[in-house]
């Protein structure tokens, strides 16, 4: 009798599992790749979220997310095809960058930005 009622709880939890497992998905839609080269010689794509209106020491500018990586930064660089100005966001981007080590928190530097049409 004990037998019967551990494999009954033990094939319950096989079928919550396998159901459990199944409706585990990614619904994930933003329109990031998976960060190679892009096609036009830029090393990642990002997408310009907004302001960061956060009140903290390491807080301010723009936010931008790269991957599953969410970042702050300052400017664009001299050489963007767009501004920040009235800006729309999101705004979807191509880019080149690298950890800004003269903040704390997590900036970095556009080195290099295009927007995406």
């Amino acid at each position: 009798m004990n037998h019967f009622k551990i494999y009954n709880f033990l094939i319950t939890v096989f079928i919550i599992s396998i159901f459990i497992f199944i409706g585990c998905q990614d619904n994930n839609t933003d329109i990031l790749p998976d960060n190679g080269h892009t096609d036009n010689g830029f090393q990642y794509k990002g997408i310009i979220t907004g302001i960061d209106a956060r009140l903290c020491p390491c807080c301010g500018g723009y936010v931008i997310k790269i991957d599953s990586t969410t970042y702050d930064f300052d400017s664009l660089p001299p050489n963007a095809n767009f501004t920040l100005e009235n800006a729309t966001f999101p705004i979807y981007v191509n880019l080149d960058w690298h950890p800004d080590t003269t903040h704390c928190g997590n900036y970095i530097d556009i080195t290099r930005i295009e927007k995406v049409k």
